[in-house]
């Protein structure tokens, strides 16, 4: 009597997209070759779109980093946002910073209200403002009371140090805070007197210049 041998292993593994099975079969009829390259072409269609998923998600990982250095490296820096934020909304300009690839300056009125202001890095354009609920506005102008130097010419004084990437105020220390951005891409904090506008390292930062 004729015998026929069919011997199926099948082996099972979960992979990152999702579980997938791979399955060899080996029998005695001429399909044996057949079955294992529809088998192993399976598999290769599904970790080729595993892979395919993971380049995606990095590629947008890519993106968000790319916004933010364009914004650094824009035509706009910190001192020409912070002027084209109180252009489009008067007040007192207390912080400037590249967020999601845009400048946001934060502006507190001649009514004591806060407002943000989105400025484009590129075009210089205000690309929209909302207001803020804040309650700080006296410490504020408590702090500014009798300094002679202005967000925008902290930004301007930090400039020297390398890509101003924000600039806030200190209220309690009474000071500007700035950070900058060299060309190879380190970060340094920087103070800037209110009264002089002498800038010197933050001295949370590195000593090291």
């Amino acid at each position: 009597m004729k015998r026929n041998i069919v011997i199926a292993v099948v082996t099972a593994a979960a992979l990152v997209g999702g579980g997938t099975a791979t399955a060899l079969a080996v029998s005695g009829d001429d399909d044996r070759g057949a079955s294992v390259a529809r088998a192993e072409a399976r598999a290769g269609d599904d970790d080729g779109r595993d892979d395919d998923r993971n380049e995606d998600r990095d590629d947008r990982d890519d993106r968000g980093d790319d916004r933010d250095e364009r914004a650094v490296s824009g035509d706009v820096t910190a001192a020409e946002a912070l002027a084209g934020a109180l252009k489009h909304t008067p007040g007192t300009a207390v912080a400037a910073e590249l967020d999601d690839g845009a400048w946001e300056v934060d502006v507190l009125g001649d009514d004591d209200g806060w407002h943000s202001v989105r400025v484009d890095p590129g075009s210089g354009k205000v690309l929209g403002a909302s207001a803020d609920d804040e309650d700080d506005a006296r410490e504020v102008r408590a702090a500014l009371k009798g300094s002679s130097v202005t967000a925008g010419e902290a930004a301007r004084a930090a400039a020297g140090k390398g890509v101003v990437t924000s600039v806030e105020l200190d209220d309690d220390d009474r000071g500007w805070e700035a950070e900058t951005r060299a060309s190879g891409g380190g970060e340094r904090d920087w103070r800037v007197d209110l009264g002089s506008g002498k800038v010197t390292v933050d001295r949370g930062d590195s000593d090291d210049d």
